[in-house]
């Protein structure tokens, strides 16, 4: 935790922590309007923040009112600039609420520690296929016309991605877009706002779930969601003008911290004690 006087009960953290974690959440707020990821900052941030009595889930809440909030905002700029296909979008959003409820329910009987490096080679698996196809996403050119392919496609998409981000979470913003790009074959910019959406939806299935058992700080979930909400504006904006060759180098370098962190949490993991 960061030093200094604790401001008040309905606040637990020092002006300085205060500081720091709405500074946070709007660079969270950005690159999670660019490309997805802003939680590899943000929650890192709320440990850190925070008084170590506080308890995890109350960090969780925090970090998922203040995440809901600047991809509100994001997907607020994308879809006035940007046109969706209803018929992607409802399955994907259904399959993503879907998924991620059971990841949660499963989440206490799955061992995070085996979890942690099958992800690590998934993401780099990713990050690769992504640095060897430059073209890749850079036009718009989706690859199905059929409705039912698009229909049971992107509900697979929302139904896996969703699942890994109740059962585990970082990076799944990245992951909806790579796999909006590679299956569907959009470009980075249109995969990204639907990528915002369906992360809407799970949010606001966790913010349910943590409201309900009274496991959110809340003056400092607002204060941090109106950082978090700027920064979303702000990163969609430059993501809509920079097109998605912009987007794309931000999702390689999200992805290139994504995979630094998940391989120092496996080191951690199986390290000798």
């Amino acid at each position: 935790m960061l030093d200094g006087p604790l401001l008040a009960d309905w606040l637990p953290v020092s002006v300085p922590a205060l500081a720091f974690l709405v500074i946070a959440a709007l660079t969270a707020g950005w690159v999670d309007a660019v490309v997805g990821g802003g939680g590899l900052i943000q929650l890192p941030a709320l440990v850190i923040g925070v008084p170590k009595d506080i308890a995890t889930p109350f960090i969780l809440g925090t970090n998922k009112v203040s995440s809901f909030a600047g991809t509100l905002s994001a997907s607020w700029v994308y879809l006035r600039r940007i046109r969706v296909q209803l018929v992607l979008l409802v399955p994907l959003v259904a399959g993503a609420f879907g998924g991620s409820a059971v990841g949660a329910a499963l989440s206490r009987y799955v061992p995070r520690e085996l979890l942690t490096p099958i992800v690590l080679v998934a993401v780099v698996i990713v990050a690769l296929y992504t640095l060897f196809k430059p073209e890749m996403g850079l036009v718009h050119e989706p690859r199905h016309d059929d409705r039912s392919a698009i229909v049971w496609r992107s509900a697979l998409i929302g139904l896996s991605v969703g699942f890994y981000d109740g059962i585990l979470g970082p990076g799944t913003g990245s992951f909806f877009v790579i796999l909006l790009v590679a299956v569907l074959g959009y470009g980075f910019l249109q995969a990204s706002v639907n990528a915002k959406i369906a992360n809407l939806t799970t949010n606001l299935a966790a913010i349910i779930v943590y409201g309900v058992h009274g496991e959110i700080l809340l003056v400092l979930a607002v204060a941090m969601a109106a950082g978090n909400m700027v920064g979303g504006f702000v990163g969609a904006r430059m993501a809509t003008r920079g097109g998605s060759r912009f987007v794309r180098i931000v999702f390689l370098v999200v992805l290139s911290i994504l995979i630094v962190k998940l391989a120092w949490d496996t080191l951690v993991q199986f390290a000798p004690a």
